[in-house]
């Protein structure tokens, strides 16, 4: 591994680290210290690649809602008809709750933060616009918005209950949603 300030990866692996911590701990143990001890470089690193904190945890978290725009897109691309699209929607919502806890907690956290901070508020704005492109390639723009809802709603929880809905649950819960009635077409 490259060290000092030609390692490439240096700022990536801050990021990483700070992730992970904010998911084991929560976001009020993080410090530049424990950041850089877990990234397992010097602690000058954190001033050297950021002005602060706030930009550490805003870019981490920029990173973090990359990493579910793909897991949206990772679903999302392939169903060629509105019914692919809602098994698709589907999986989505099962692969997000019973996948790794990390994510659950990094998305509460942001909201969190987006609740309290404005700045993190346009984090959220952003994840939400990126996600709700990938639903309108199947549903109008008012359905996709309600959807990327349901989703988020159907993941949570799924995630906390002691005994999670199922699959049929979950779909039904979707196609009601995008079926168009009759009085709407």
């Amino acid at each position: 591994m490259a060290t000092g300030h030609t390692d490439p990866e240096r700022r990536a692996r801050i990021l990483d680290a700070a992730l992970d911590l904010i998911a084991e701990e929560g976001i009020a143990r993080v410090s530049h210290r424990r950041v850089a001890a877990r990234a397992g470089v010097p602690l000058g690193s954190m001033t050297y690649h950021f002005d602060g904190m706030d930009e550490v945890l805003r870019e981490a978290f920029g990173r973090f809602t990359d990493h579910i725009v793909a897991v949206f897109d990772d679903h999302l691309s392939a169903p060629a008809d509105p019914g692919e699209a809602r098994q698709a929607v589907a999986d989505l919502v099962h692969a997000l709750s019973e996948g790794d806890a990390r994510d659950l907690v990094l998305t509460q956290e942001l909201y969190t933060l987006a609740a309290r901070h404005p700045a993190y508020r346009e984090l959220t704005h952003e994840w939400m616009r990126r996600s709700r492109i990938h639903l309108e390639k199947h549903f109008d723009a008012d359905t996709a918005r309600q959807l990327d809802a349901l989703i988020e709603g159907l993941t949570l929880h799924r995630a906390l209950s002691r005994r999670p809905h199922d699959r049929a649950l979950t779909l039904d819960a979707i196609t009601r949603l995008t079926t168009p009635t009759k009085g709407s077409l």
